[in-house]
C-alpha cells in the first residue's frame, strides 16, 4: 500500500513537472535555421582584422584593432582601436567608425585608417568596464580631447 501510494505521488509530480513542457506554444521557439549553400562574394573573415596592425596612409604603424562593435541586427559600425603605450601598457583605445577602415589589396593586406597616430592619440579614450561587459568613456580624457579630429565618416558598413 504505501509502495503504491508513492508511486501514485511520483508519477502526479512528473506529471506536474512535465505536462507544461509538453503544452508550450510552438511559435515561442523562433525561426527555423537557414544555411548558405555558397559563399557570398566579397566576403572576408573577422581573423583579417581582429588583432591586425592599423596603418595610416604613409604606412605607418598607428595602432591595433582590439574589439568590434556590433549592432543588434549583426551589422559591424564601430572598431576598437589600441594606439600608444608599450606592451598594452599606457595605451588608449579609441572609437573608429568600422567603414574608416580600408584593407590594402595584394600580398601583403593592411589595413588603413586616413588618420595619423597623433590624432588617434587626441581622440576620445575609451575603457572596458567587465562590471556591465561594455566600453565606456574614459573619464581620465580631458573635454577639450573629446572632440573626434580624425574627419573620418561615420556611417556604418552595410
Amino acid at each position: 500500500m504505501v509502495i503504491r501510494l508513492a508511486s501514485a505521488a511520483a508519477t502526479i509530480i512528473v506529471l506536474m513537472i512535465v505536462a507544461p513542457m509538453a503544452q508550450s506554444a510552438p511559435g515561442k521557439v523562433g525561426h527555423s535555421a537557414r544555411f548558405i549553400s555558397t559563399m557570398p562574394a566579397d566576403v572576408t573573415t573577422v581573423t583579417n582584422f581582429f588583432k591586425q596592425s592599423v596603418y595610416d596612409p604613409s604606412n605607418n604603424k598607428i595602432g591595433h584593432i582590439l574589439d568590434f562593435m556590433v549592432e543588434k541586427d549583426g551589422r559591424i559600425t564601430a572598431a576598437m582601436v589600441g594606439v600608444g603605450g608599450f606592451l598594452g601598457i599606457d595605451e588608449k583605445t579609441v572609437v573608429v567608425p568600422f567603414d574608416a577602415l580600408t584593407v590594402s589589396q595584394g600580398n601583403n593586406q593592411r589595413l588603413t585608417l586616413n588618420t595619423t597616430k597623433d590624432g588617434l592619440e587626441s581622440a576620445p579614450g575609451f575603457t572596458y568596464d567587465r562590471a556591465t561587459a561594455a566600453w565606456v568613456t574614459d573619464k581620465s580624457v580631458s573635454t577639450a580631447a573629446q572632440k573626434l579630429p580624425l574627419g573620418i565618416g561615420t556611417q556604418p558598413r552595410e
